[in-house]
């Protein structure tokens, strides 16, 4: 009897196996390798290799796809998320995944049979009326007072641009002029707008802007009339109009060009910390230049002050003052030596005198003989005669005589 082992496969395949058959089938369809398809980009990335990884999808289905760096070198525009675009190329898989993906050589905006070359036709006839030259452009006033806006008031763009404004310069004065960004209305709105801003508000800056979107969503920024509208604004403008990959005339025709809204309300205005720190390094410079200069002022002051005691009235009073103090200190002691000097001699006489006081004398014994007649002192016996008065001082009183007889010459 013989044996049956049911459910047993009769060719199993590796996932290896499976997949590379799977891309022999898809790379030998004739239709799948020669095809084109139009999405909208999503999940856009492009890291720093250079190639392009996107999905394109529609309302009902999505597909990953591929673009090596040298086919994307050559692209004449910038792609990237909700851009609708029609790309040609070839069907495989990934193995790695297991994942079916497009592998594109050829990227166009979707409808650049019309949009794209009006787009192209139009930049050329600017370009060539000088609108887009770098000479043009204006720079932006680093502490502008009044900001103009130009965008719809009901976008998530107003909100943002709003936002940045506060947070980085909030003492600048906003006015909104409202415009539609999208449809057959958006031309005619944003020339009214700058014209509204231009003739009634004057501002320092203007943005005009709006959020992201394919190249009909933008359109209105490459109309002919608003390219020459804001090439032709007095006050300078800064575009910042889709995201950073987007490109309109508008953003060559201003007179900068920001990636975002954010960002170009960023351009126009100084943070607010810079302009803190800027304040209080120049206050503190400021600060140390008033030092210096007090320093300095005080010290000619002080000379000046030193040259003017020198030649004040008092200063030359102080000066005889001290002098006069100076030769009356002097005096008094010239007196006081000529004093002592004198009292010495003084003295020195006294004790002359007294040595030769005739009373000192007398006091030693001996006597003043005087004649009566005349007073005159007997200093010779022969000048007296007998009988002849005389008067005879002693040391204690005196005496009254008469000459008896006299010696001359003799004892």
């Amino acid at each position: 009897m013989e044996q049956y082992t049911f459910f047993q496969p009769k060719n199993v395949l590796s996932v290896s196996q499976l997949t590379s058959y799977l891309r022999q089938v898809l790379e030998s369809d004739e239709i799948l390798q020669d095809l084109w398809i139009e999405g909208e980009i999503s999940n856009f990335a492009q890291p720093s290799s250079g190639h392009l990884y996107f999905t394109l999808k529609d309302s009902e289905a999505a597909i990953r796809c591929v673009m090596w760096r040298n086919a994307a070198q050559r692209l004449n525009f910038a792609p990237g998320e909700g851009l609708a675009v029609q790309a040609h190329g070839s069907i495989s898989i990934y193995e790695v995944s297991g994942q079916v993906q497009l592998y594109v050589d050829t990227l166009k905006p979707a409808g650049e049979g019309a949009l794209y070359q009006e787009f192209l036709r139009l930049k050329t006839k600017l370009e060539a009326e000088g609108l887009f030259e770098e000479e043009r452009k204006r720079p932006i006033p680093a502490l502008p007072k009044t900001i103009g806006i130009v965008t719809s008031p009901t976008g998530a763009a107003l909100q943002d641009m709003l936002d940045t404004i506060r947070r980085r310069y909030p003492i600048a004065e906003v006015v909104l002029s409202p415009t539609p960004v999208q449809g057959i209305d958006a031309p005619p709105g944003i020339v009214s707008a700058l014209l509204r801003l231009n003739m009634e508000v004057h501002p320092d800056v203007i943005l005009i802007g709006r959020g992201g979107g394919s190249i009909e969503d933008l359109w209105a920024f490459n109309d002919e009339a608003v390219v020459r509208a804001v090439a032709g604004s007095a006050a300078p403008i800064v575009s910042g109009v889709g995201h950073e990959t987007d490109f309109t005339l508008t953003d060559f025709a201003a007179d900068v060009r920001a990636p975002t809204p954010t960002a170009a309300a960023e351009v126009a205005t100084p943070d607010r910390v810079e302009l803190l720190d800027a304040v209080i390094e120049i206050a503190n410079r400021f600060t140390s230049l008033m030092r210096a200069t007090l320093a300095d002022s005080r010290w000619e002051v002080g000379q000046f002050q030193n040259a003017l005691d020198r030649l004040s009235p008092a200063h030359m009073i102080n000066t005889y003052r001290q002098r006069l103090d100076e030769v009356s200190s002097r005096l008094d002691k010239a007196i006081q030596t000529r004093l002592n000097r004198t009292g010495l001699q003084l003295e020195n006489l006294r004790r002359s005198l007294q040595s030769l006081n005739p009373i000192a004398v007398l006091n030693r014994g001996y006597a003043i003989v005087t004649r009566e007649i005349d007073g005159n002192v007997v200093k010779n016996a022969s000048h007296i005669g007998i009988d002849e008065d005389i008067h005879i001082q002693v040391s204690q009183g005196s005496l009254d005589a008469r000459i008896t007889k006299t010696n001359p010459g003799g004892s």
